[in-house]
């Protein structure tokens, strides 16, 4: 890839990714999966393992993202007694704190989908409590931690902000669950971008030893992305001497 430009060789994966699992029939609802991280037949055994790593283990709080491949993980979670954070769509409405002990059990599946998100969990802005593990929905990896999503740069902005308000921090824990056509050789990343620490599929578990810097490179927010999410403009005011793009 020397000489390849990061963000075209990201679109040339994402659509190898999308066209190879719908050519292996291993894709699930929603469909189509272009657009989206791709849900996929073995998400649940994915999540299945995930559940059974120290990580997960030792983990009160974890920030899992709100797609469908990743609602198993969410409902392991509510389950086995842990807080969930999630992240509105798009961030436009912040984030959500899904607490097991404020839902009725038998509610679990249903607080697992991102409607019931909404219905069952509590809206926060910044102040989101400290997170020992990330899950994060992927489009494809690579086995030293590389990671591409589906290309609007959101868990990148979400890991930021988590970042700068302190609720994750370089040492904490980043896990995707993906299929196993979806790990490649290498996924170029660029400043901004956030690597993955634990890779699990439902054959396997792939430990990168990968860790990210949580932080917002403010070079690259736009006064039209801070329009788009206004949790950034509410984070640049908490700290005034960051300079104005």
């Amino acid at each position: 890839m020397i000489g390849m430009d990061p963000k075209e060789e990201k679109e040339r994966l994402r659509r190898l990714i999308w066209s190879r699992m719908e050519e292996r029939g291993v894709t699930l609802f929603p469909k189509p999966i272009r657009g989206r991280i791709p849900n996929f037949v073995g998400a649940e055994e994915a999540a299945r393992k995930l559940s059974l790593q120290r990580e997960w283990e030792e983990a009160e709080v974890i920030f899992v993202n709100p797609d469908s491949p990743q609602r198993q993980v969410r409902y392991l979670g509510l389950s086995e007694g842990k807080m969930i954070v999630m992240a509105t769509p798009r961030l436009r409405e912040g984030f959500l704190i899904l607490d097991p002990r404020e839902i009725p059990v038998s509610r679990y599946r249903e607080a697992s989908k991102i409607s019931g998100a909404f219905k069952y969990g509590r809206k926060v802005r910044l102040d989101i409590p400290k997170v020992d593990l990330k899950v994060t929905g992927s489009v494809a990896v690579d086995e030293r931690g590389g990671r591409v999503g589906k290309g609007h740069g959101y868990s990148d902005l979400e890991y930021g902000i988590l970042g700068e308000v302190g609720a994750v921090g370089s040492d904490t824990p980043i896990a995707t669950t993906v299929h196993d056509l979806q790990v490649v050789k290498e996924v170029p990343m660029e400043d901004q971008d956030m690597p993955v620490s634990i890779i699990v599929t439902p054959t396997r578990v792939i430990r990168t030893k990968r860790f990210g810097k949580p932080r917002i490179l403010w070079e690259l927010v736009t006064p039209d992305l801070e329009r788009e999410i206004p949790l950034l403009r509410e984070l640049r005011e908490r700290s005034p001497q960051r300079d104005q793009p």
